[in-house]
């Protein structure tokens, strides 16, 4: 697995060619993911059924010469399994109906084996391992402890999620008590994908970015590091929104830093230096335009990095469901050429 261009890129190695996997590659862009999903319209649904989330996975391959899969699943398959009653509403996204507000809340979170209780998730990747027969790496990934804590104190999703800055400056004792329990068991839930055959590990924090660079230090950071020091393969970090706090996460026992598209690759680079490699950073939004733009756009990010190596292209977050295949394509061509 060391020979594919992804990883060889992760671990800053010479590559023929600029690795490129794309953030949501699996998923609504795509007519046969739709077509997949109608006949499951309950999302939790189709993640716990193994052979879809293996199918979801290996779609995108099919059409595209991507460098990696990611396994199908969602950041929150943690708090399911803490029975805080998430449901997925049609247009309103995740809603949890017992959102954590106290240390009696977070003291009353039931006792869990991730093995058992997200046994779905592991046996989703032994099975599209199987299916990959090693043409490409395979992604295991997971949300921050922050961020999926956004979610278990607001209750749903939000721009803002004020309450729990609130009480990360009010009651920061109880943040920090539902923060190290994440911590722990997702820990343990990335130790069962690699088990179970991921080659490497992402961690997304996507709300990262809401947060002052010290508050990020201590709330965010401070936790993915110690996921990072654990994990024994290549771990990416990708903290939306937190450009500010670049050299920080370089220096967070990760191999790659993700970044957005609101700062310049080269930017990036410079301030990282060698220390790791760095995946981006595309607007998803110039997938919504021509083939002809998407590909001057993407001729200028990798002209931005250069030839150095621990370059792997990627967009700035989620591609839009609404993106033309035609244009995906045309990304493809572009960075491989």
């Amino acid at each position: 697995m060391s020979q594919h261009r992804f990883i060889k890129a992760l671990l800053r190695q010479p590559v023929d060619k600029t690795p490129l996997w794309l953030m949501r590659q699996a998923g609504r862009y795509l007519p046969e993911y739709r077509k997949l999903r109608a006949d499951v319209p309950n999302f939790l649904t189709f993640c716990k059924t193994p052979e879809l989330a293996c199918e979801a996975t290996l779609q995108p391959l099919r059409r595209f010469d991507l460098d990696a899969a990611i396994i199908f699943s969602d950041i929150l398959t943690i708090p399911d399994a803490l029975n805080v009653g998430l449901e997925f509403a049609k247009g309103e996204g995740p809603l949890i109906h017992r959102p954590i507000r106290s240390q009696a809340d977070v003291d009353k979170l039931p006792k869990i084996s991730v093995v058992n209780d997200l046994a779905y998730v592991a046996e989703a990747i032994k099975l599209t391992k199987k299916a990959l027969n090693n043409k490409v790496p395979l992604i295991g990934f997971a949300g921050s402890p922050w961020t999926v804590a956004c979610y278990m104190v607001e209750g749903s999703g939000s721009k803002t999620f004020f309450t729990i800055r609130e009480m990360l400056y009010k009651n920061p004792e109880i943040l920090h008590a539902l923060l190290e329990k994440l911590m722990l068991l997702t820990h343990d839930y990335l130790q069962m994908q690699i088990d179970a055959g991921a080659d490497v590990i992402m961690i997304f924090d996507t709300w990262g970015g809401l947060l002052t660079p010290k508050a990020y230090q201590e709330f965010s950071l401070r936790y993915m590091r110690q996921l990072a020091k654990q994990i024994k393969v290549p771990v990416i970090l990708f903290s939306k929104g937190a450009d500010s706090c670049l050299e920080m996460i370089a220096d967070s026992d990760c191999q790659g830093v993700g970044v957005d598209w609101t700062i310049d690759i080269g930017e990036a680079k410079r301030r990282i230096g060698d220390r790791v490699a760095v995946q981006g950073n595309l607007d998803p939004a110039v997938l919504l335009s021509t083939p002809e733009k998407v590909q001057a756009a993407a001729r200028e990010i990798l002209s931005a990095w250069g030839a150095a190596p621990g370059h792997i292209f990627n967009l700035g977050h989620g591609i839009d469901l609404n993106t033309p295949i035609e244009n995906v394509a045309a990304l493809v061509e572009a960075v491989h050429g």
